[in-house]
Parts: structure tokens; sequence; C-alpha cells
């Protein structure tokens, strides 16, 4: 059985994105958690992965397979295929979105910690996060609008691409930001999913406490 090593489920945005990939999919898994920022945790992910992060894909003897979240996302795929959209153009748009997503909203991700069992309402993004907020939206909208009779994702089916914002649907309800229209009513899907739930509970289940994301307004 496989075996995906996490951070906080609280904090983690980089673990959120594996983990309900996996659950969403049905693919089994054995969680093994690692506290961040806590006096035992370096060794903890030294030991675990060669980069010394989290998450990180393990196989049945304990050695890395993957690490990275989308590159632990490309790996789920090729034991479930359906991760990603079976049309070529579908699939290769959601390819698109979720490296963008990968790899850009700094100002978004420095702003907005990811914090799921907060409620931090009154926090004004500045102008950089603004327009990740506004770009996301449009992402989320745009997808909808095209899959919408295949099913209530952003591609119709569960895919990476939801994986990969699931830390922005926790954002969004943290800090209240509102979504209007299509991208609104998906964020409300994505929160209220079984996945995100049980993500959810798990991190409200969490003792640790991770001074930087605890924020009172926008930085």
């Amino acid at each position: 059985m496989l075996e995906l090593v996490i951070g906080n489920k609280n904090y983690s945005s980089w673990s959120l994105r594996p983990w309900v990939l996996l659950t969403a999919l049905g693919v089994p898994f054995r969680e093994t958690r690692i506290p961040l920022f806590e006096p035992a945790s370096q060794a903890a992910l030294a030991a675990a992965a060669p980069h010394g992060k989290v998450p990180v894909l393990r196989d049945e003897t304990g050695a890395p397979v993957a690490w990275e979240s989308l590159a632990i996302c490309e790996t789920i795929a090729e034991q479930a295929p359906h991760a990603w959209p079976a049309d070529a153009r579908s699939r290769a748009h959601a390819r698109s979105v979720s490296h963008e997503m990968h790899a850009g909203f700094a100002a978004l991700r420095a702003e907005l910690p990811l914090n799921c069992r907060a409620r931090r309402r009154g926090v004004v993004p500045g102008a950089a996060a603004a327009r990740d907020i506004a770009r996301i939206q449009q992402i989320w909208a745009g997808c909808r609008d095209r899959h919408a009779a295949a099913g209530p994702w952003l591609f119709g089916a569960y895919s990476i691409a939801d994986a990969m914002y699931a830390p922005v649907v926790f954002r969004f309800a943290t800090y209240g930001i509102e979504c209007p229209g299509a991208a609104g009513d998906y964020a409300a899907h994505a929160l209220a999913s079984g996945p995100m739930q049980a993500w959810l509970a798990g991190a409200r289940a969490e003792r640790e406490v991770i001074a930087q994301a605890e924020i009172g307004q926008a930085r």
C-alpha cells in the first residue's frame, strides 16, 4: 500500500493536494503525519524524504516514490488515469491551470496563509493578492462554464485540477473571500465535499500552532 507523508493538516497546503486526490479517487493509502516547526520536525523530515520536506509518497517498503505535490499527483494518475480528463483538449487545459497554481499566486500564498480551522474576517488583500484572487475566480468560472453539464467539478468529474486548488477553497473560506456566480458555486461544492470535510476534521483535531499562519490581518 502507498504511504503519504504529510505535515499539519491545518497548515500544509502542499500536503492537502495529494491527500485529497487520493481520498477523492478512492486510492488506498496509509497516512503518516509529521508536525512542522516542532523540535523533532527536522530530523523526521530528513528521514522521510530526500529533500527533507512534505509531502512525499512512499511505497510499501518505505522508499520514496515521488515528492512535490504535483509530481505526486502525476504519479497517482499512473494508477488512476481518470485523475485527468479523458478528452485531450480538456486534459491540456486541466494541466495548464494545475501548473499555473503550482508555480504562481505568490501574493495570495503570502498574505492569506492556509489555516483551515480559522475564520479571519476583515483581512483586506493587497493589490497583488487581489489580482491572484481575480485570476483564480476567472479560472474556476471558465472551467465551470465549459463543463457544467459533465458534473460539479472544474472539469466535470474530479481531477488533479480540483486537488491543486483545494487549498484556495479553504483560504477563501478562512478569510471570507467572496466568489460570484459559478466560481462561488464551485467553491461551496468543493468545501462541502466529503474529502475536504474529512481533512478539515483532522485539522480541527490538531493541537499544534504555527505562529506565522495565525495572522490577524494581511501582511
